[in-house]
């Protein structure tokens, strides 16, 4: 039997173990199981691997995509300076990291993305972030960090946030835990009555299927996305990456 999961804390309202069963189940897949695996600190990844030697790959959720960098054997296949994995393949007791969060948002956004759309605002500092900021960067979308406070990364605080600089940036992305099943009512702190009907709203949370953050956006006129098409772009990424018998030689998926 051939074994993947998922790695993160909390887990216990994770998309990945039920989405595999199911296509393992559609596609008559008999010899692969999926399960979470949630581990209160990053160190307890180590133990996991002793403890279940049949893993072939893991995925990697919040809050580790950037701290379980320090547990890979091979970093070669994530972009340079991306510093963020959400994937693992398993060969020979060797950790080989990847980033299908890359492909998974890069997929997704570009769907409803409008030619006037040439500036953002990332909120959130995060492993997914990193990945949406990758991604704005090959699209040359310029764009603004907004964190609660300053830091490296950062150039805006929420408190920052006033009607000229949402106006200016007109996609606004929101990569933090904020109004995640299942705390629905909360939303990030940003001022909603300057979003207009040229913005773009896109949220990385797939529970529920409408956050307040995207009902607020929608209120305003604005063009809104969740991230269950990203999750599961990614998902089948991972899956493509788990399956091939060379990892090094593995191409991102192009759409």
């Amino acid at each position: 039997m051939k074994r993947y999961g998922v790695i993160g804390y909390p887990l216990s309202h994770s998309f990945s173990p039920g989405y595999f069963k199911e296509k393992f189940k559609k596609e008559g897949i008999k010899d692969s199981s999926y399960e979470a695996f949630p581990l209160e600190r990053i160190e307890e990844l180590p133990s996991l691997l002793k403890r279940i030697p049949g893993l072939q790959g893991l995925n990697v959720t919040i809050p580790y995509k950037q701290s379980v960098y320090k547990y890979l054997d091979d970093t070669s296949s994530i972009p340079a300076g991306l510093n963020s994995c959400n994937c693992i393949s398993v060969k020979d007791g060797k950790l080989r990291g990847f980033n299908t969060d890359v492909t998974g948002f890069e997929l997704s956004f570009i769907k409803k993305l409008k030619p006037y759309h040439k500036s953002a605002l990332v909120l959130g500092n995060g492993g997914a972030a990193a990945a949406v900021c990758f991604v704005l960067e090959k699209l040359d979308i310029k764009f603004k960090l907004v964190s609660r406070v300053l830091h490296k990364g950062s150039s805006l605080t929420y408190a920052d946030l006033n009607a000229s600089i949402i106006e200016e940036q007109q996609v606004i992305i929101n990569t933090t835990p904020l109004g995640m099943y299942p705390n629905i009512d909360d939303f990030p702190p940003i001022p909603y009555e300057y979003i207009s009907s040229g913005h773009y709203l896109f949220d990385l949370i797939y529970n529920p299927e409408k956050t307040q953050f995207l009902k607020k956006g929608e209120q305003q006129g604005a063009l809104i996305q969740n991230g269950m098409e990203m999750l599961i772009l990614q998902a089948e990424e991972s899956w493509r990456i788990w399956q091939v018998a060379n990892p090094e030689g593995f191409q991102p998926f192009k759409g």
